[in-house]
């Protein structure tokens, strides 16, 4: 998101354009008009608004959620004196109004807009609206405020860009004068926030650990503050990843909803918040930043700091419509993936540490004959490196175990049609390298002796002037030499005293600044590169990373069982196509169950589909499934990468329901899973959801991952014609009446598949 240039003009005497998308003839003047003179800026799109009136001091936020339609004058009046809240007693004697910048001179004792001092003083912000602009596009539109602090010697910029999509980007830059006072201004915290109507009082956020990332927790929006702080240097197994606040007992199908994500890499602020006097006409609030550590943020004059963008998206429809404005926008990257995402076999859960080449060899042969598009060499092919205790840091071929260079592998991945991809951990170093040997001062860490390892490992200093370019050229180099297509970029420790210098100066953000520059560098020298953020599995799916990479890795754990879940969530902001899901071995490597092979290759079809097992062990008939399943993958790809996440509310948490539509509701893809047992015999009729009502399709049941197994003597009757492909069915029986499931045991899942054959 690009800000707009400066524009010192007041805001009254310029013109603009409230709404992107011209209004018809005859239409009144209003929030959708250009009007030099108006006091109202709307930005609209995909049936959603923000509405701002630039008011004196500070402006204030009218309204933030569905579209208001084309206002007259007269409507647009409305809408500003109904934005003046009641004076209550016992309170400031002016209305408590919700600004772009609320603080305490707005009497406003919620969380502030930022905080931040100079030299001990200047300790309460008192900013003024100095001129705005607004830039229209096809659909939403930027509007940028400009405010100042005299006091402090601060210029504001607060920028509002809606998307097509209807998501809304808020970034702000804050900058130093430089005809300031030299003494640098301790910047604490910048806080977004927006409005919540009374309605919104239940809150969805997330939790986690490795292996069971993004597991889901709802409460009450009461009074107070509900605030999620990440301090892990990255947003964590435990990130709470999109917060989102809604009508009670919203879900994925219905409720209205409000949502936050905070597009960052490393320590996040997320909160909702309530008081008893309201944010003005509004009851509470929703926002998010980064969590800056005390000193890391001094403003010489002259020196700026942009927040990370905080993405806004209201939905009416629950939590699919915000999925589905999420995916949009991110389908709308410039480097969103094109072309089809190629199946991929990792090594690591095949040989672990055991790097030997004919192994290796023979495991590319039989990922190659089983439709492997990608071969990705993991951990252990460096110098040093025959356990996870030493060698990160030393990113050169290892020549006691790879004495020709990974050449003879690479080109026999190649010659079977297979692109070569590898995985990497450039943040990280063992104390036992030859680089922590000959650059001790390149491990980040206290002046007086870096603290404990995270699995025998310690963080490399990237604001480090030496170890940086060191990182850019060892990887340039690999990427070159051996035209590597893929890296799996891994992030396995937490930063714990992330400080640098003799001073022990905080470079938290600094470390995530020069993680970007590192990405955006290599991808500048390799634009066909492909990159994927892996973080100890999980530990960093954010719109910041993904704006330089190409997927994400979910979670460390296979165990299908516990995949529909994370993936389900993952969902919810990022699109199937940038996920990684594998399938692993029957045995799970992170939980040791056994799982049944349509479970298995159904939950690993929906997303950037791989494997993860040493297909040199399996049997025939295994292979021959899995042969099967990349097959079909490739056949129903551009549905599953291209159509929208659909997922139905269910009664019963031990059932599931999730497929992907096509956007015209020409085909869809579902799967009916049963992760575990429940009270429950039948099931009744369940909704199939994103389908035409109007339409008829042929429903299909999938059998090339074998059928499951079912608890039940007979099933339905209708599945019999679907195995035959020879059943039609109005879509008003599947996606509003709904059908009867057959009932699955534990473990278990369905695929059906449906098309549009013609309106009923």
């Amino acid at each position: 998101m690009t800000l707009p240039p400066h524009d010192p003009r007041p805001a009254a005497g310029r013109a603009r354009v409230n709404r992107a998308r011209p209004a018809g003839p005859g239409d009144p003047k209003g929030l959708c008009m250009s009007d030099s003179t108006a006091r109202i800026h709307g930005l609209c799109a995909a049936g959603t608004a923000l509405v701002v009136e630039l008011t004196e001091p500070v402006p204030k936020i009218l309204h933030w959620g569905t579209d208001l339609g084309d206002l007259s004058q007269d409507a647009l009046a409305a809408l500003a004196l109904t934005g003046e809240p009641a004076v209550l007693n016992n309170s400031v004697d002016i209305p408590r109004r919700f600004t772009v910048w609320p603080t305490e001179a707005d009497g406003w004792s919620g969380t502030p807009a930022h905080e931040g001092r100079l030299a001990g003083a200047f300790t309460a912000p008192r900013l003024s609206l100095t001129g705005s602009s607004y830039h229209p596009a096809a659909a939403g539109g930027e509007l940028s405020l400009h405010l100042t602090d005299p006091g402090a010697g601060l210029d504001a910029t607060v920028t509002y860009r809606l998307e097509p999509s209807g998501v809304l980007g808020v970034r702000t830059e804050l900058t130093r004068r430089p005809d300031a006072d030299s003494a640098p201004y301790d910047l604490a915290q910048v806080t977004t926030l927006l409005p919540l109507p009374r309605r919104a009082a239940e809150i969805l956020d997330f939790t986690g650990k490795w292996s069971r990332e993004r597991s889901p927790q709802r409460r009450p929006l009461g009074f107070g503050t509900h605030s999620r702080e990440v301090r892990r240097g990255k947003p964590g197994l435990d990130s709470p990843y999109l917060m989102a606040v809604g009508v009670p007992g919203f879900g994925f199908r219905a409720g209205e909803v409000w949502a936050v994500h905070v597009a960052w890499s490393g320590d996040q602020r997320y909160l909702a918040e309530q008081l008893p006097e309201g944010a003005g006409t509004h009851a509470g609030v929703l926002g998010g930043g980064e969590l800056l550590r005390a000193g890391e943020i001094r403003l010489a004059p002259g020196e700026s700091y942009t927040s990370p963008v905080c993405h806004f998206a209201w939905s009416d429809q629950g939590l699919d419509g915000l999925a589905d404005r999420f995916h949009t926008l991110v389908r709308a990257r410039p480097v969103h993936p094109r072309g089809p995402r190629p199946v991929i076999l990792n090594s690591w859960e095949a040989v672990y540490f055991d790097h030997d080449l004919d192994r290796l060899l023979r495991l590319a042969d039989r990922a190659a004959e089983v439709g492997v598009e990608r071969f990705v060499l993991d951990d252990g092919w460096f110098r040093g490196r025959r356990s996870d205790d030493a060698g990160l840091g030393d990113w050169t071929v290892d020549p006691v175990v790879w004495p020709e260079g990974l050449t003879p592998l690479v080109d026999q991945v190649r010659a079977l049609g297979m692109e070569f991809g590898l995985w990497v951990e450039p943040e990280m170093v063992n104390l036992d390298s030859d680089l922590a040997r000959e650059h001790p001062d390149w491990v980040l860490g206290p002046a007086r002796g870096v603290g404990p390892p995270a699995r025998h490992q310690h963080v490399l200093d990237l604001a480090n002037s030496d170890a940086w370019p060191y990182l850019l050229d060892s990887l340039d180099d690999l990427v070159e030499k051996y035209g590597i297509a893929y890296l799996k970029w891994d992030h396995n420790r937490e930063l714990h005293e992330s400080v640098h210098g003799t001073t022990d100066r905080p470079v938290a953000h600094a470390q995530v600044v020069a993680l970007y520059r590192l990405v955006d560098a290599l991808r500048e020298r390799h634009p066909a590169l492909e990159i994927e953020s892996c973080a100890a599995g999980g530990g960093r799916v954010d719109l910041g990373i993904l704006e330089r990479t190409d997927r994400v890795w979910a979670s460390d754990c296979n165990d299908p069982v516990e995949r529909q879940a994370i993936q389900r969530w993952t969902g919810l902001l990022v699109p199937p196509e940038l996920v990684g899901t594998h399938v692993g071995p029957r045995t799970s490597h992170t939980t040791e169950r056994v799982g049944a092979d349509p479970l298995r290759l159904a939950t690993a079809l929906f997303g950037h589909a791989g494997i993860e097992q040493d297909l040199t062990r399996c049997p025939p008939e295994e292979l021959a499934r899995l042969t099967a399943w990349t097959a079909l993958h490739r056949e129903l790809r551009p549905l599953l990468h291209g159509g929208r996440t659909v997922r139905a509310d269910l009664a019963d948490e031990s059932t599931l329901l999730h497929g992907v539509v096509a956007y015209d509701g020409s085909a869809a893809l579902y799967c009916w899973a049963r992760p575990a047992t429940s009270p429950e015999g039948q099931y009744g009729r369940v909704r199939l959801p994103g389908l035409a009502a109007e339409a008829a399709y042929r429903v299909r049941v999938r059998t090339e991952l074998g059928l499951p197994s079912f608890h039940q003597v007979a099933g339905p009757a209708w599945p019999a014609a679907a195995l035959d492909d020879r059943l039609v069915l109005p879509g008003s029986v599947l996606t509003i009446a709904g059908l009867p499931l057959p009932n699955l045991n534990p473990g278990q899942a369905l695929l059906l598949e449906l098309r549009r054959v013609m309106p009923v």
